[in-house]
């Protein structure tokens, strides 16, 4: 049994409108709370973000979908469903991925269609390789999710149970290069299964084998891309928490918390006082720590994930070898992760992922033009570059980055840009993001399950934590999970329910965890009302305030949408001081 807040629980503020808040709120909801959120920008999302740019309809955030049944969970707590609110398309292929010597490899999620790609591209004993590799990564997952993954821990002790045994004899704790490479001979192959793990922030030669679970949500449970783009998501959240009762108030910052020994009994804001029985924070540990007044002790300073330089470019034409998600692997790959993690350099050989969100919903731009995203790895703050030096270092870097994709075979690549958006380590540290990396804390032995900064802090009874910093991690799925995690350690650990079957295009019911989800279903317009599972509604006397309504949805012409400019800021950017208030109100 793991720890919940003692004392009165009734009215909760959760700091922080993206994924790890809204899945937070939505659980608290469903059991019964009354709920405010708070943060300082006029939309909800985190890191998740949207910016409008002259009619491109830019994700500032996560631009690949995985496992969606777990962000289902949120809304399943309010009597809500994902796939009535969201068209999510499932991506065939999942990723392309191609290589230095000119090689290119479809990423499947189907097993036969992915044996029979992999036979064309290494050869039929590669193939069967490839179908027992994905045997394993499917035993992997079950024995992760339940009892280390979707899990609170309050020591290492709760590591012993039935499930750490068969991680230990699937080789979970083993090195994740050297056991893909029992399944796979082909070097390609084994970077496709593997490059995972720069998620996590480990190189693949020091990474545990357990986070091949992370290729198991890739390449087995599937990828799909929301119809408006991956702020969709938020913003379904968003909308589904205001229909139960929540009390959503945006462009607002959060300055301090009050306290009372050792409880929080308010939450002050730029603009006024929320008293609150308990708080759920999901800032960047530094912001949360510092609002806390405590910080906990660590026999080691944490080390933080890889960063990364983001190109949005708005063009004027495209280019038919890009997928919806392309890997271009440079030719190295070992020195890569050397550069990145330990030399504190920028890749000499970059491996980069070009995203083309417009290759799967053409209304993310004007009519005739394409929308490409463009993310190169690069140290973080901590082991590269300080964040003042990016000034210098970005407008150069993104050149050399264009220059390398035109020599990759996107002739005209830097001509056809029209409009575009260049972030660096810089503007994720201005955000306050710790080490300048928007990846957070990295997933190294120890900083990982229970020896991850947990979300209950010593000397405060009645706060919790959530996202990626915390329990159980870095990734959409995991920051979903992390919300619901923080609202088990007020409300207790709801019994598990039986998930529901939704129907596949073919009519099939969906499995549990990556089936497709129905792509026939859409966004349906924002609403402020109180509709289906209205739980925990507030008060007549203390009305909902800032409801997020159809004036809230993003546009190009919204008078919050940054110019139409070239090389524009992330929208919302703080002062690049990370301490001051500016940087808190912000979902982690």
């Amino acid at each position: 049994m793991t720890r919940t807040l003692p004392g009165p629980t009734d009215h909760v503020v959760v700091v922080g409108a993206g994924l790890a808040g809204l899945s937070a709120a939505l659980h608290l909801l469903g059991a019964g709370r009354r709920v405010t959120v708070v943060d300082r920008e006029e939309l909800p999302g985190g890191r998740a973000g949207r910016l409008d740019l002259a009619g491109y309809r830019i994700d500032t955030g996560p631009t690949v979908l995985t496992m969606p049944d777990l962000a289902d969970e949120a809304f399943a707590a309010v009597g809500d469903s994902l796939y009535e609110r969201v068209e999510l398309i499932p991506l065939h292929p999942a990723y392309r991925a191609c290589f230095a010597d000119g090689s290119s490899l479809d990423v499947h999620t189907g097993a036969d269609a992915m044996a029979a790609e992999v036979e064309r591209f290494a050869g039929a004993a590669e193939a069967a390789g490839y179908r027992r590799l994905r045997d394993w990564l499917q035993r992997l997952y079950r024995a992760q999710i339940r009892r280390f993954i979707d899990a609170n821990f309050d020591s290492p002790f709760g590591l012993l149970n039935a499930d750490l045994a068969r991680l230990a004899a699937l080789g979970g704790f083993g090195r994740l290069d050297a056991r893909i490479g029992r399944f796979l001979s082909d070097e390609r192959l084994r970077r496709v299964f593997s490059f995972q793990a720069l998620y996590a922030g480990v190189p693949p030669a020091r990474a545990l084998a357990a986070y091949a679970v992370i290729a198991y949500m890739d390449t087995v449970a599937g990828v799909y891309f929301p119809r408006g783009g991956m702020h969709a998501l938020p913003r379904a959240m968003a909308q589904a928490a205001a229909a139960a009762g929540a009390d959503l108030r945006f462009g607002q910052t959060v300055t301090r918390l009050e306290r009372s020994g050792e409880r929080i009994t308010a939450v002050v804001t730029d603009s006024g006082r929320i008293p609150c029985d308990a708080v759920v924070l999901t800032p960047d540990l530094p912001v949360t720590y510092r609002l806390l007044g405590r910080r906990p002790r660590r026999p080691l300073a944490l080390r933080h994930s890889p960063s990364a330089v983001v190109l949005h470019a708005g063009t004027d034409r495209t280019w038919p070898r890009l997928a919806h998600h392309t890997i271009s692997f440079g030719a190295a790959w070992h020195t890569t992760f050397d550069e990145l993690t330990r030399a504190g350099r920028l890749m000499s050989d970059p491996s980069l992922l070009v995203t083309r969100p417009t290759a799967t919903d053409a209304g993310l731009a004007p009519p005739g033009r394409h929308l490409h995203y463009i993310l190169a790895p690069c140290p973080n703050t901590d082991v590269g570059p300080d964040a003042a030096a990016w000034s210098d270092i970005g407008p150069r870097y993104r050149d050399s980055l264009l220059r390398e994709l035109e020599r990759r075979g996107l002739q005209g690549v830097e001509a056809s840009i029209e409009e575009e958006c260049l972030i660096t380590p810089a503007d994720w540290h201005a955000r306050g993001h710790a080490a300048g990396t928007p990846f957070s804390a990295a997933h190294t032995f120890a900083q990982t399950g229970p020896f991850r900064p947990r979300n209950l802090v010593r000397g405060t009874q009645n706060a919790v934590l959530a996202g990626c910093g915390t329990t159980p991690g870095v990734g959409v799925p995991t920051v979903l999970l992390s919300g619901k995690l923080a609202a088990a350690r007020v409300t207790g650990v709801p019994g598990r329910k039986s998930p529901r079957s939704h129907p596949s295009p073919t009519g099939a019911p969906a499995e549990r965890a990556g089936a497709p989800a129905p792509a026939h279903l859409r966004v349906p317009s924002w609403s402020g009302g109180v509709g289906r599972g209205a739980a925990a509604v507030p008060p007549a006397h203390e009305a909902p305030r800032n409801r997020l309504t159809a004036a809230q949805e993003p546009s190009a012409s919204s008078p919050n949408s940054p110019a139409a400019t070239r090389r524009s800021p992330l929208p919302g950017s703080p002062p690049a001081d990370p301490t001051a208030p500016a940087s808190e109100g912000r979902t982690g």
